[in-house]
């Protein structure tokens, strides 16, 4: 998960080269953001929820389970206290959780954390804290 500007193509788009690989099929509804998929080597099924009597998570029962769950992490676990600031950390904390909610080896789910840690770069203090950032 990540926080794009807006809905626009120009932000959509980008963030799907990025995500999902090239030749896959990608199920969308009909937002105008989407009409460029197709010509960046993706099959594009688009599927009119205004025109379909049945309701959107029907169709799109992934998109709605994975907002619905993250909408309520942030409102219980962080009780709504969740600034703009930090929301990509808050999306990569709930990717973390969602990609090993069904692991047999929960055991490993530490570990997996503390290599995931060495493979990153330190972080300054001040970078942490965001000395610079104002208003937010």
């Amino acid at each position: 998960m990540k926080r794009i500007s807006d809905m626009s193509g120009n932000s959509l788009i980008p963030f799907i080269c990025e995500n999902v690989q090239q030749n896959s099929t990608v199920i969308t509804d009909c937002w105008k953001g989407y009409n460029t998929l197709q010509n960046h080597e993706y099959t594009h099924k688009q599927i009119n929820l205004s025109q379909n009597g049945d309701p959107a998570h029907v169709h799109l029962p992934g998109v709605h389970r994975i907002a619905s769950l993250l909408k309520r992490l942030l409102l219980s676990a962080h009780q709504g206290a969740v600034s703009p600031k930090h929301l990509d950390y808050y999306l990569d904390e709930y990717t973390f959780r969602f990609n090993r909610r069904t692991s047999r080896a929960r055991r490993l789910l530490f570990y997996r954390l503390l290599e995931q840690a060495v493979c990153i770069s330190p972080a300054p203090y001040k970078k942490i804290i965001d000395v610079g950032h104002q208003g937010q």
